[in-house]
């Protein structure tokens, strides 16, 4: 067992996690994350964002591979020591609000602050500098009952912020909200985690929300997938002169591939096909377009 780059806060190895039902949530997934980074996690509803946050938040541990962070085997750890390290090091924003009904915002803000033992003056300091940079600091001492949903999100959000978590990790952190709320609370989000050096892992099928990372990943069935977008035909029409309406080689070669396996699937009234290949590593490939523009996505 071989500890990962420095340069990767968190890294996973070939993580393989099932549901109870047997159906795979994680079919051999890697990646790494460098310090400071903000990835987020796309893809359609159960490809396995969730479970892969769980899995390297240590939530969950995987059936199969390993999760690292800063060169500490997560995976290996039992269930105080995973609990110690969410505690010490990690923050957490779930898809809905989850506070706690008998303490008021500010109180639920500080609570993670106070529970590594930092002393109450300073915990609430803490607290209200990031219920006012979210703007709820007006409902600092109201209960969450007393709240909007989209309030005590914003609540949730400076609870996990104001312990500056070496790695925060949000599932759909934007869900509640209102689109008109969105940006404001992403910037918030995103320029506290780049001034403070937090690395951020966010799953998200939100389009807005994965143009404000670093980098983006896509899972589809469990797998990490890359997309490649190749160049249109037209523009191919172009370089090889007037008339010419050959595909790229590029799209024609993903599609030989994908008819090799034996499956193709075409849509005829837009001219665009469809082809998947599936080999042991599970690959995938697609080209398509009304207009002749192709892409491909590979297993990673």
């Amino acid at each position: 067992m071989v500890a990962p780059p420095d340069d990767d806060v968190l890294r996973a190895r070939a993580l393989h996690f099932q549901y109870h039902d047997g159906s795979p949530a994680l079919q051999g997934v890697s990646l790494g994350v460098r310090e400071g980074e903000i990835l987020a996690v796309g893809g359609p509803r159960g490809s396995g964002k969730t479970t892969l946050l769980r899995c390297l938040a240590g939530l969950v541990r995987p059936q199969r591979g390993e999760v690292w962070f800063t060169g500490l085997p997560v995976h290996t750890m039992g269930p105080l020591a995973r609990e110690r390290l969410r505690r010490d090091r990690y923050g957490w924003v779930d898809p809905a609000p989850v506070l706690v009904p008998e303490l008021n915002a500010w109180e639920n803000a500080a609570l993670p602050l106070m529970l590594r033992g930092t002393g109450r003056r300073r915990a609430k300091k803490a607290a209200l500098e990031w219920l006012d940079r979210l703007d709820v600091g007006d409902g600092a001492r109201r209960r969450p009952h007393e709240l909007r949903q989209s309030e005590r999100q914003r609540v949730c959000i400076a609870r996990a912020l104001a312990v500056t978590p070496a790695v925060l990790f949000a599932d759909e952190p934007t869900a509640p909200l209102h689109r008109a709320d969105r940006a404001h609370v992403l910037r918030t989000l995103t320029t506290a985690a780049r001034s403070h050096g937090i690395t951020v892992v966010v799953a998200t099928d939100d389009e807005e929300t994965a143009a404000l990372a670093d980098r983006a990943i896509t899972l589809l069935d469990g797998r990490c997938v890359q997309t490649v977008h190749l160049p249109a035909e037209e523009e191919s029409g172009r370089s090889g002169g007037p008339g010419a309406q050959a595909p790229p080689a590029e799209a024609a070669g993903a599609v030989g591939a994908a008819e090799a396996s034996g499956t193709v699937g075409a849509a005829g009234t837009g001219g665009a096909a469809e082809a998947v290949a599936s080999g042991p590593a599970g690959p995938v490939v697609r080209a398509g377009g009304t207009e002749g523009r192709a892409a491909c996505s590979l297993s990673v």
